[in-house]
């Protein structure tokens, strides 16, 4: 199943911004945390892949197994 979502532009004075919102179900399958840095690696024009480091991984794993 797929999550339809719009790309926002934002236009400032000096520069302009990009937006894709995550809806929150994909963020809750991921177990996204606030402010969480990902990196967003580019296929081809049809295809971006969102990629996590192997620490932030083990981080959140470790926090939920502590909880």
């Amino acid at each position: 199943m797929g999550y339809p979502t719009k790309v926002q532009l934002i236009n400032r004075a000096k520069n302009e911004q990009w937006y894709v919102n995550f809806p929150a179900a994909l963020a809750r399958a991921m177990e996204f945390e606030r402010g969480e840095v990902v990196e967003w690696i580019i296929e081809d024009k049809e295809q971006l892949t969102l990629k996590r480091t192997r620490t932030q991984i083990k981080e959140t794993k470790k926090k939920t197994q502590a909880d």
